[in-house]
């Protein structure tokens, strides 16, 4: 009886106990004010497991299969939370209020100008000094079932880093058995602000203790043009197109081709890729896919698909050595690569690109979903 239950179950596309996935929530550490911080885990039948923290609604590890069942963390990042504290670098991390690039550190919001911290060089990066990667998210809540996943939620005052109106976040992180990963990012605000909200995970599907860099990963991103970049790696506000440049990953191309390509001034500002892809001209409410990564060593990759208008594709260039991850093994340039889906960098800046504006009563939202695959999986439609 039991048996057949199950089989009725499976054919109608509802998960039996035995195939649910499964959330649990275990503690990372504490900080210096002696603050817990949660780990949750997600995971499914397939082999699949997604670390959360806390800290950053941070994505601390993402473990998959390879082609021969062979499982690895493809993220990079850190085993305690001393040295998340110590040597940040955006590793898996929820970055904003902004994320990206904000030139000079100021904007103009319905006629008032606002200043928020410089630490990129002139511009501010990712939401300032303290952004939303350092501060300690509450978890709403852990589910088991055909989805597992965590909630964490973060309120950022109003004048936080010198942005206008009080934010509340959350960060929804999901794991199935189909081995979709979803990331998504709701926001509302009292006053009128800006919001851009993105995740900044480095990935190498090799490993990222692997002695395999990510260059030798081969990528397609869909995209007819990108935001050519000044030498401070802001946006010149040109959308060019891909066509016969080093940026035409419209077709599969190794990421390491043409990446120390010094005949191109567009590599040569920005140390190798980092700059945003153009996908629309603003946040849709259904995802589109964005980008495909494989690791021909492995058979690992995933497809990535978002609700926005950019991407931000960088190639690791400023990994510099100082950094041991997971697996005590120093990261290097270009071992891990980042696929941000978000809003044009400087968007408050340049009136012509996708509006970053939210006002009360309005809702934020970035989702992401990586559709992760083996060499076993990869011919699968889901």
């Amino acid at each position: 009886m039991l048996r057949s239950l199950a089989l009725a179950a499976m054919l109608i596309g509802v998960a039996t106990p035995a195939m649910a996935a499964e959330a649990r929530q275990s503690n990372f550490g504490r900080l210096p004010d002696g603050r817990s911080v949660a780990a949750v885990t997600l995971t499914n039948k397939a082999g699949v497991s997604a670390t959360v923290i806390a800290y950053g609604a941070t994505l601390q590890s993402l473990v998959m299969p390879d082609r021969t069942g062979k499982r690895a963390d493809v993220t990079l990042g850190y085993d305690t939370i001393e040295e998340y504290l110590k040597t940040p670098q955006y590793f898996g991390a929820t970055v904003g209020r902004f994320a990206n690039r904000i030139a000079r550190g100021r904007f103009s919001l319905d006629g008032r100008d606002y200043r928020v911290p410089v630490n990129n060089g002139k511009n501010s990066l990712h939401g300032g000094t303290v952004g939303f990667d350092k501060v300690l998210w509450s978890v709403v809540s852990v589910k088991s079932g055909p989805t597992a996943s965590v909630t964490l939620r973060y309120v950022s005052r109003d004048g936080d880093q010198g942005y206008p109106g009080a934010l509340t976040v959350d960060a929804t992180y999901s794991l199935d058995e189909n081995n979709a990963l979803s990331i998504e990012y709701r926001a509302t605000t009292d006053a009128p602000t800006i919001a851009n909200i993105t995740n900044h995970a480095y990935w190498n599907l090799s490993g990222e203790g692997s002695d395999n860099g990510a260059m030798g990963m081969v990528l397609t991103m869909p995209a007819d043009s990108y935001l050519p970049i000044d030498d401070g790696l802001i946006p010149t506000g040109e959308l060019r197109p891909v066509k016969g440049t080093a940026f035409d990953f419209r077709t599969p191309r190794v990421i390491g081709d043409r990446v120390r390509d010094a005949r191109d001034e567009q590599l040569v500002y920005g140390r190798g890729y980092d700059h945003n892809w153009v996908f629309g001209r603003q946040i849709t409410f259904d995802q589109h896919l964005m980008a495909r990564v494989l690791d021909p060593k492995s058979g690992r990759g995933f497809e990535l698909w978002s609700n926005q208008p950019g991407l931000q594709f960088y190639s690791g260039n400023f990994l510099d050595g100082t950094s041991s991850g997971k697996a005590k093994r120093i990261y290097r340039e270009g071992d891990a690569i980042a696929l941000e889906p978000q809003l044009f960098p400087d968007t408050p800046n340049r009136p012509t690109f996708p509006s970053a504006r939210l006002a009360p009563g309005q809702v934020y939202r970035n989702v992401m979903t990586y559709r992760l695959t083996t060499g076993q999986t990869a011919g699968r439609r889901r």
